[in-house]
């Protein structure tokens, strides 16, 4: 699908994308950037966090701000004060694009570990829960708040050895249609990307044998993270959309 997307659509928007350090985070905060958007860049190490924002600065764009932050060990507290310091530096929030995420082990159900389960689900699963309920009432303020979750192939079919991974975005989907249900009678939007096989750190550690070079990129799938962040979606709630084309069974 082409998405239209205006090239100053998301201009005056405070966007927060967590796991900004690399990856997908990393381009969509760039392309947010570049049409318009102040980012703020979430993630759990700095000099990661500084390469980007630096990045960001060098194109001229909007300066961004840094929050680093490791989801593993967050606490309720710590998302209450990162609010708090976001009304107080911004003044508001207008969408907050959940990227970070734990691949943990593959592994057959019965040998996945409890510990593996608990990391996965702490950071794919609870933070993301903790943060937007944080979050929530600063991006209610807006005049067209947008939460986009981050889902998977295997968040919609389970499939052997993806395990605590395929569980956790099972979950993420359900909260996406639970908050997005809340809000369908305000200017809030709540929608899901599965991003489908990209050219990222996760995937290669998923599919070590596979030739990345085959993979679309972050950039190449950064029509439909605009599109959902910004007006021209005003109209698709509580939607996970895929922002590739089928693949052949087996891809993740």
């Amino acid at each position: 699908m082409e998405y239209q997307i205006a090239a100053d659509s998301l201009k005056d928007r405070v966007i927060l994308v967590t796991g900004a350090g690399e990856g997908i985070g990393r381009q969509a905060a760039i392309s947010y950037a570049a049409h318009g958007a102040t980012v703020i860049l979430l993630g759990r190490t700095v000099a990661k966090l500084e390469a980007v924002y630096d990045e960001i600065e060098a194109l001229g764009y909007a300066q961004p701000a840094i929050i680093p932050l490791d989801l593993q060990g967050a606490t309720k507290q710590n998302y209450d004060d990162m609010a708090e310091t976001i009304e107080g530096q911004f003044g508001r929030l207008d969408g907050v694009l959940h990227n970070a995420g734990l691949l943990g082990v593959m592994s057959p159900f019965d040998q996945l570990g409890e510990d593996t389960f608990d990391d996965v689900m702490q950071v794919n699963v609870k933070a993301q829960f903790l943060m937007t309920q944080s979050l929530m009432p600063l991006v209610k303020k807006a005049e067209d708040g947008r939460i986009v979750f981050t889902s998977s192939t295997v968040g919609h079919q389970g499939r052997a050895f993806w395990g605590a991974y395929s569980i956790s975005k099972f979950a993420t989907e359900g909260m996406m249609q639970i908050l997005a249900d809340e809000m369908s009678n305000t200017n809030v939007r709540v929608n899901a990307i599965n991003p489908g096989a990209t050219r990222t750190a996760m995937r290669a550690k998923a599919y070590p044998a596979e030739d990345s070079s085959e993979l679309k990129t972050p950039a190449d799938i950064m029509p439909l993270y605009l599109y959902l962040m910004g007006p021209e979606s005003k109209d698709v709630n509580g939607q996970c959309i895929d922002a590739q084309p089928k693949r052949k069974p087996g891809a993740a």
